[in-house]
């Protein structure tokens, strides 16, 4: 019997003595953050499955694991042997976990789960979907909990504080923004449990959760109180002295549950979708829910001038660094052995060394036919060797005192195709005519997003993924509520106006099966334009500033105007970057950014 099958044999027995029918494993942690510490991978613990998405569902006599096309080839090796079964999410016959609960539990049975890793919005659809067939949700069934033996503890980093420099608003201004407004929501309490937002609002960052600068924390907000829910190691005096001068108490991470249960006769604002359901049920119900997007989501996302400024700061020390990466790439490709996972390992190293404090995700390095599997992570045992030939696609970014990070590049390593070439024309094509849109204020990225896909939708070409999302400052590089794509996915929660200040990627692509992938990302910030009888107009300024390949480009297929952004991207790219150089790189950097003619 493997690790697994024991582990699963051992959870069966747990249920059968806590009279649970099925057990519900999700990825999240009780936060419901994009990335994870190793202390909340308790699906991963229970099937092997090591990818970041995925959710498990153990009964007495089945075990499936759910997960998404990046990940049904890995999922299908590691979960082999384990008695565990591949559901291939949204695959023609594959029911949804909900629906497979509602069609395969029977009556009367009980749904065990872990209610501080379900989000209260899913905790209470699935309570309310299956109450027809008289099935009851335990969300106290944290049974991975008691199984696994020498678990990672929670993450413990010292929390510091983001002087003023770099936020460019003192917290308390914040804090009394954020009373403000929930006096005219009408809430007396706003509980706020996502750690970007929390950290946001007070001025403070961490590192508890991989990639993301933030700290393991719930806030409740009163017109009178601020109340912190963290593990009390974490907190210096300084910070404990800076905290009580803002009105915060401290108090231990876990009190929370214990509060929110005590709050009574109140109008609660929260975001169903992001509090977990074991603060979300235990709430009296005596309270009046206020289910809304957090009060900070929109202020985070609207950067203040010196955010602004300091980003533009970031890009430099970025760019400086993605600059003699690409250099250091064409100048060695061939000469030096290279794959793509040590062509990874060689920029983030580089990335530490330029400054950067922690890397904003984990870097993408993908080459040919890898490329096209849109979120490809190379993995030691089966990366491929870079060879003197074809594209090399990289997405990578880094978190500065001066904010956050996230570029693609995607270029020749040799000879390319003519069909590649094409291809990579057409992206830059769609990434510079959005980098250069003007459009009226109230206009979302589903009008924008067809300004991207315009030039490859006239010639039956698509990417199945958003060409745009919102990036916080030394925060998460997937920031909400503003995002770039045709389609709406209200999960995603990313159609809002722009407004000047927020910050955004371009990222179009171009993805071929077994052949190759393109893409190229640059991060900009919206600004105010001209104001005039038909409004306000906004407009982008790029702010990554790295070369552009010009060696697979083929100049025919693009516009004047095309020729014209790129040519005046490139001048701006050495005159900023070229100063940070020397010698052969300064050199290159010139050869590189020197304007293309188009006959």
């Amino acid at each position: 019997m493997s690790n697994i099958a024991e582990r699963i044999a051992r959870l069966r027995a747990l249920m059968e003595e806590r009279n649970i029918d099925a057990c519900l494993v999700p990825t999240s942690d009780y936060h419901e953050s994009e990335y994870v510490g190793e202390h909340f991978a308790c699906r991963q613990y229970i099937t092997g499955f090591t990818g970041s998405a995925g959710t498990a569902l153990i009964t007495g006599n089945w075990a499936g694991l759910w997960t998404d096309g990046r990940y049904f080839v890995q999922a299908a090796a590691e979960l082999k042997d384990t008695g565990v079964e591949l559901m291939k999410a949204g695959q023609p016959g594959v029911p949804a976990l909900e629906e497979y609960l509602e069609q395969n539990l029977a009556a009367g049975s009980v749904l065990g789960f872990d209610g501080r890793v379900i989000n209260g919005r899913m905790g209470e659809d699935l309570k309310n979907r299956l109450a027809d067939k008289q099935i009851s949700v335990n969300p106290g069934a944290a049974l991975v909990d008691e199984l696994w033996e020498n678990r990672p503890l929670l993450s413990a980093e010292p929390v510091w504080i983001l002087e003023e420099k770099y936020a460019g608003k003192a917290a308390t201004e914040k804090i009394k923004d954020l009373r403000q407004k929930m006096a005219k929501r009408g809430a007396d309490v706003h509980i706020i449990t996502t750690l970007d937002d929390i950290v946001w609002l007070l001025n403070i960052r961490g590192g508890d959760t991989p990639c993301n600068p933030v700290v393991l924390s719930y806030l409740i907000v009163t017109q009178k109180e601020l109340i912190l829910f963290v593990n009390p190691a974490v907190i210096s005096d300084e910070v404990q002295a800076y905290l009580t001068n803002l009105g915060v108490t401290v108090r231990p991470y876990n009190d929370v549950y214990v509060y929110a249960a005590e709050i009574k006769n109140s109008r609660v604002l929260l975001e169903k979708g992001k509090v977990n359901f074991a603060i979300l049920s235990g709430l009296d119900e005596s309270n009046r829910i206020l289910d809304q997007m957090n009060l900070t989501v929109l202020p985070k996302a609207i950067k203040n001038e010196t955010e602004i400024e300091n980003m533009k700061i970031a890009h430099i020390k970025d760019g400086v660094t993605m600059t003699r990466f690409i250099y250091w790439m064409k100048k060695n490709i061939g000469k030096v052995p290279m794959t793509e996972c040590s062509a990874a390992d060689k920029l983030d190293e580089m990335r530490l060394a330029g400054g950067a404090l922690d890397l904003s995700f984990s870097t993408i390095s993908a080459y040919g036919p890898n490329a096209a599997m849109c979120h490809y992570h190379a993995v030691p045992e089966t990366c491929a060797t870079l060879e003197a030939k074809g594209l090399y696609l990289v997405d990578s970014g880094g978190q500065y005192l001066e904010g956050t990070t996230d570029i693609t590049r995607t270029f020749a390593l040799g000879p390319v195709t003519e069909k590649e070439r094409e291809h990579y024309t057409l992206v830059l094509m769609s990434m510079l005519r959005l980098g250069n849109v003007k459009f009226l204020q109230g206009c979302s990225g589903l009008s924008l997003d067809y300004v991207a896909r315009e030039v490859l939708w006239k010639r039956g070409l698509d990417y199945n993924h958003g060409t745009g999302h919102g990036i916080g400052y030394l925060l998460n590089v997937h920031e909400r509520p503003a995002g770039i794509r045709f389609r709406v996915v209200p999960e995603r929660q990313d159609s809002a106006p722009f407004e000047a200040g927020m910050v955004c990627s371009d990222e179009p692509g171009l993805y071929i099966e077994g052949s190759h992938g393109i893409r190229t990302e640059n991060q900009m910030f919206c600004k105010k334009d001209e104001k005039n009888e038909y409004g306000q107009f906004l407009k982008f300024e790029f702010l990554t500033c790295v070369p552009i390949d010009t060696e697979p480009l083929d100049v025919s297929l693009m516009s004047k105007e095309d020729v014209a952004c790129l040519n005046e991207y490139h001048a701006w790219v050495y005159e900023t970057i070229a100063p940070h150089l020397d010698g052969e790189e300064k050199e290159w950097l010139r050869q590189v950014t020197q304007p293309v003619v188009k006959a």
